[in-house]
């Protein structure tokens, strides 16, 4: 009741299963089965599909892989007909374009697995490769009577972030992948098969811009990389502008916010911030409420862990791309500064028992650290740079209180997306696969003041 469910949504089959155990049971008290309750069910309530298993074949492709052996794999799943390995094939493209082909490879889904077959039919889900290019949305048909089915569009990016090869003093020593070539040549294979990517070359030979749609999906292609034992530095993100009659656009979001009404008020003024335009407030029974925005993709950075962290756990948010916008001014990002490693080497609770007064610290008693590195956020709203790695000085007198109990604050650890969100222009976040650290572009500290000056005299 509390997510507003209808009779009709609320009325569906329960079974209390064990995966792991591979067991089954109607009833909760009832002995264990196999899986076949399961499948029961699925004859019993899914509706079978709807089609002509003897008309021509048909199938739109609705997903993309990548082989180095077989290049592109469409998959999707047959609408009409069947196919198999020794018939000839039409791809008709997004523009209309009708391209011959013979499959050199036709897949089935076995669990998790693809596994080679001669022949599919109707309801399969299959995954076809012997196509020069394929995209989503297109249609595989019989070559003797090829029919479109609507098309499938593709959302354009509306966020970029510039990836980079690790300059840091720690470079090479958690990853695998650390050369600008592996970095570039593992960006441009994901473009193969994640065709809402797009992944282009700058000015400067070590460093890629990827642009994507939004912070979950570029989040998601960074912690891949991650665990693949990739080792990169990422910049601040930026949204994809456009310009239409002299006029700069930016993404504008969709947002549908459903929380409890206690959690309004805040809720309210932190979008305000964000210059966000509410557009419907709805009742949802029971002391909870909907809010609908409409919000500039900028003014989402790092809201959505906000978000769930002003409603304590309870919200639950939805975004879609909603149109573009005239460019709305500045918006206000981070306020604090941040905390700055003066030297490289390994922390202690003794300087970091001393600094947590002065803001929130972003690292732990031992953990090493290099200069430049950001330790924390700063309470005021300049940066300041701290000597993380002070030892308490020895004597040989002892003096009353001098051994008192440390006690620290635990550092704060943020998600990815809280770290795109917290970002400056002059910060990168370097990853790695067993560590995520925030550092200064320019980690020398008299090249962060000249910097600073030039770009004072610049403005002026």
């Amino acid at each position: 009741a509390s997510l507003n469910a209808t009779d009709e949504q609320l009325d569906f089959s329960i079974i209390y299963t064990s995966a792991k155990m591979g067991i089954s049971r109607i009833e909760p008290n009832d002995p264990d089965q196999d899986m076949k309750p399961v499948l029961d069910l699925i004859v019993d309530k899914v509706d079978a599909d709807e089609g002509d298993p003897e008309g021509a074949f048909q199938m739109l492709v609705s997903s993309i892989d990548y082989s180095d052996y077989l290049g592109r794999i469409a998959i999707g799943k047959i609408t009409r007909g069947s196919v198999n390995m020794k018939g000839s094939y039409t791809l008709i493209k997004r523009s209309g374009d009708k391209e011959q082909f013979k499959i050199s490879k036709l897949l089935v889904f076995e669990g998790l697995q693809q596994v080679e077959t001669e022949i599919a039919v109707m309801g399969d889900i299959i995954g076809i490769a012997g196509m020069k290019d394929v995209d989503i949305g297109e249609t595989i048909t019989d070559r003797t009577n090829p029919e479109a089915l609507p098309l499938i569009e593709i959302d354009e990016p509306t966020l970029s972030i510039n990836f980079m090869t690790n300059t840091s003093p720690f470079c090479g020593k958690e990853g695998k992948f650390v050369t600008s070539r592996q970095l570039r040549d593992r960006l441009f294979k994901e473009i193969k098969s994640n065709v809402s990517l797009r992944v282009s070359e700058t000015d400067f030979q070590d460093t890629f811009k990827v642009s994507g749609r939004g912070e979950l999906h570029l989040t998601i292609l960074i912690e891949t990389m991650r665990r693949e034992g990739y080792e990169f530095s990422i910049s601040r993100p930026e949204v994809v502008m456009k310009e239409e009659n002299g006029k700069k656009l930016e993404p504008e979001e969709f947002v549908t916010l459903d929380m409890e009404e206690a959690y309004m008020g805040t809720v309210m003024e932190t979008m305000g911030k964000r210059k966000a335009t509410l557009k419907n407030m709805a009742p949802m029974g029971e002391g909870s409420l909907r809010l609908e925005f409409v919000v500039p993709t900028r003014g989402l950075f790092g809201f959505t862990s906000e978000f769930l962290t002003l409603t304590k756990g309870t919200g639950i948010i939805n975004r879609n791309f909603h149109n573009f916008i005239p460019f709305c001014g500045d918006i206000a990002s981070r306020i604090n500064g941040v905390l700055i490693s003066l030297e490289t080497g390994k922390t202690t609770g003794f300087s970091l028992f001393n600094l947590q007064e002065r803001g929130n610290l972003l690292v732990g008693p031992g953990q090493q650290v290099y200069s430049g590195q950001i330790v924390g956020e700063n309470n005021k709203d300049n940066d300041l740079v701290v000597n993380v790695c002070k030892e308490k000085k020895l004597t040989n007198m002892r003096a009353s209180g001098s051994d008192v109990n440390v006690i620290l604050t635990p550092p704060k650890n943020m998600s990815l997306e809280q770290i795109l969100g917290f970002l400056n222009e002059d910060e990168l976040a370097e990853i790695t696969p067993t560590s995520i650290r925030l550092r200064k572009r320019l980690l020398d500290e008299n090249a962060r003041k000249r910097d600073s000056r030039s770009r004072t005299k610049a403005t002026v």
